[in-house]
């Protein structure tokens, strides 16, 4: 079996590489056609989708993995050709392959989809309504990936984070060692995903013997806010040394903390379907970080 993993350099990517292994055959991409180790892989740039047919042509997988997107939120706002491009008409090059050819692709997606009005977890049946251009970007994504009409994974997720790229975590490590209090907004409530978990799941996703088709919602388990998460964040730094001191952590509205593109203030998400469709248990989102902090002190 060869399984193409488009995004093979990103958070979730680099996961599912390690996830993956044991498979016959893995092959990954990236823009620059350099994974993060520095070994060589296939090209595949997502602003230029027409380009991505011949790429399918030439390595015929069994299975695809979309893991690649354009995720500069507030970039995004400015940048909407290119925002569109890698989110919503390259999955749909992709998936209008994949139908052809008979081969399942999974699919990446976001919280960004919804407005973040909600009060309740959002189900994967809630109208959707996002806030700006990679919200909208991502939704489109979504819809051309259905309308293929091929056997589809799309997995909607939120605040993921590694011990690896940019992400929420890494920044809050780096920043808190350099200071001794830090503001983090309280008032967005989500769920913190490893892309680990992200990448375990898929993996168990795919094995599983339904063949299932659709869309779930794939994140840990519980909810906080960013300041919650910087506060756990620091709180297992501390314990497992990888700090000797941490920050205090004032909370703030958004309102204090103006972006380009607005977020959306409620972000979690039902995952039960998910649990129950494939037989999954997803743990609360402290097991991930703890997991996270323990790899990263390993790495020391």
């Amino acid at each position: 079996m060869t399984v193409l993993v488009f995004g093979g350099n990103g958070q979730v990517g680099q996961e599912l590489l390690r996830a993956l292994r044991g498979v016959d055959e893995v092959v990954a991409t990236t823009r620059s056609g350099v994974l993060p180790d520095g070994s060589g892989c296939e090209l595949a740039d997502f602003a230029q989708p027409e380009r991505l047919t011949a790429l399918l042509d030439r390595i015929r997988p069994d299975v695809v993995i979309n893991a690649a997107a354009y995720t500069a939120v507030d970039r995004a706002e400015q940048e909407p050709e290119a925002a569109f491009a890698a989110n919503a008409q390259a999955p749909g090059v992709i998936a209008a392959w994949c139908a052809v050819h008979d081969v399942p692709m999974v699919h990446y997606s976001t919280d960004y989809v919804f407005d973040g009005e909600g009060t309740a977890p959002y189900r994967e049946d809630e109208p959707t309504a996002p806030l700006g251009v990679y919200g909208t970007s991502k939704r489109d994504g979504e819809e051309a990936v259905c309308s293929a009409g091929g056997r589809h994974l799309i997995f909607r997720t939120a605040w993921v984070y590694a011990s690896h790229g940019g992400n929420f975590l890494r920044t809050m490590l780096r920043v808190g060692a350099e200071r001794d209090a830090l503001r983090v907004v309280a008032d967005q409530i989500g769920t913190p995903t490893s892309a680990a978990l992200i990448a375990e799941v898929t993996v168990k996703a795919l094995q599983h013997p339904g063949g299932l088709s659709g869309t779930w919602h794939l994140t840990a388990s519980g909810q906080t806010s960013w300041h919650g998460f910087a506060e756990a964040i620091f709180a297992e730094a501390l314990t497992a040394g990888l700090m000797a001191k941490v920050p205090t952590v004032e909370a703030i509205s958004s309102a204090e903390y103006p972006t380009p593109a607005k977020r959306p203030s409620w972000s979690v998400l039902d995952n039960h379907k998910l649990q129950h469709d494939f037989d999954i248990v997803l743990p609360p989102w402290q097991d991930g970080l703890r997991k996270v902090i323990a790899e990263l002190r390993s790495g020391q």
